[in-house]
């Protein structure tokens, strides 16, 4: 078998977190097996002085175990991959460049395997501190704008460059915007000065980590410059396409996601807006198309009264597959039924927000409806 150092590939050792691989020594006897936890820094370097090393294979297998995976475990694989990229989002040091390479790219297969799975992932919520909610509104823009990317036909290396625009165009503001989201009051000062200066903040973050694509650097300089030349730092028009893109999927998820101040707004709404305020732009028509007005992941009522959540989009916009959560009385049932809403006395009469229902159903749960 192909071995390499522990020491190559230790950026993909999460102290605390199950290893990905098998530790051995260079006799090839097992040392440490996938899944056993590294938890201090000092084993770490022990390991790696011992000269202790991986099999190539279990790097390599990502991609292929996401692909050839039941649809029922991908549940499972994106809520390890999405914790992979908040660490590593979170842990700009040494070997950020690689680790990220590592945690983007199952991701992207992940939403490559199931659009289905990626929407809900970018309209599910679960985040606890400053850090964390930033980390997770990173990754919900990156998860949108590679969907919106590959409607439009880009090819897969635009689309992977685009990827990593979105994950790490925030990096010098993680925790700030968690603080905005948490906080009642209009931003201070210092955090106007802060979100005026980030673009250029997260650039250096990136040129000091070691990154020298510049399309990519440019995009992240000028993801908050406007084609009419409104936007910031620089008030530029010659946006470019990356940095388009990436714009406008965060401005959408921005709209899903809950403030202190407000709640988050229905994907019917949002796309609305998306639509008001950038009329007649291809980008815009696409990401409004991707999502649509009924995406899985969002709260509905049904013709017949009972509340579902939609767990695939269907045959027409308005025909979504969803799971009842209750029946026409507002009662939680049993367990969730898919259901086909074609039929009138099964359609879809509105999205309602998370907090009309009785039903509270943990997020690996919900997941598990739409692999279901």
């Amino acid at each position: 078998m192909p071995l390499a150092d522990l020491s190559t590939v230790k950026h993909r050792v999460q102290l605390g977190s199950p290893l990905p691989f098998h530790v051995r020594d260079g006799h090839g006897k097992l040392l440490l097996a996938r899944g056993q936890v590294v938890t201090s820094e000092a084993q770490l370097q022990a390991l790696c002085e011992r000269g202790a090393v991986i099999d190539l294979a279990d790097l390599q297998s990502a991609r292929e175990e996401i692909m050839k995976a039941p649809r029922e475990q991908l549940p499972r694989l994106w809520a390890g991959c999405m914790s992979q990229v908040s660490r590593t989002l979170r842990q700009t040091g040494g070997g950020f460049r690689e680790a990220l390479a590592e945690a983007a790219g199952p991701v992207q297969s992940l939403v490559e395997r199931d659009p289905d799975l990626a929407i809900f992932q970018v309209l599910c919520r679960g985040h606890n501190d400053d850090a964390a909610y930033g980390a997770q509104r990173s990754m919900q823009t990156a998860i949108a704008a590679m969907l919106v990317a590959q409607r439009l036909g880009w090819e897969a290396a635009q689309c992977e460059r685009l990827f990593k625009v979105a994950l790490t165009m925030n990096l010098s503001m993680l925790e700030l915007q968690g603080q905005l989201a948490r906080q009642r009051t209009p931003p201070s000062e210092q955090q106007r000065s802060d979100l005026q200066s980030h673009p250029e903040r997260s650039v250096h973050i990136l040129e000091q980590a070691g990154i020298e694509d510049a399309d990519w650097l440019q995009a992240v300089r000028r993801h908050h410059e406007q084609e009419d030349g409104s936007g910031y730092p620089a008030g530029c028009t010659d946006v470019g396409e990356l940095a388009s893109l990436a714009r406008r999927a965060d401005v959408y998820t921005a709209k899903l996601s809950a403030r202190r101040t407000r709640d988050a707004l229905a994907a019917d709404v949002a796309g609305r807006q998306m639509f008001m305020q950038d009329p007649g732009h291809p980008m815009t028509a696409a990401l409004v198309k991707e999502f649509g007005i009924y995406p899985p992941g969002c709260y509905v009522r049904l013709a017949s009264g009972e509340l579902a959540i939609v767990v695939q989009r269907g045959p027409t916009i308005t025909a979504p597959v969803v799971a009842r959560l209750t029946n026409e009385r507002g009662m939680p049932l049993p367990r969730p039924e898919r259901l086909e809403t074609t039929a009138r006395v099964h359609a879809v009469e509105a999205v309602v927000g998370e907090h009309s229902l009785n039903v509270r159903l943990p997020p690996d749960q919900l997941a598990a409806l739409i692999a279901g």
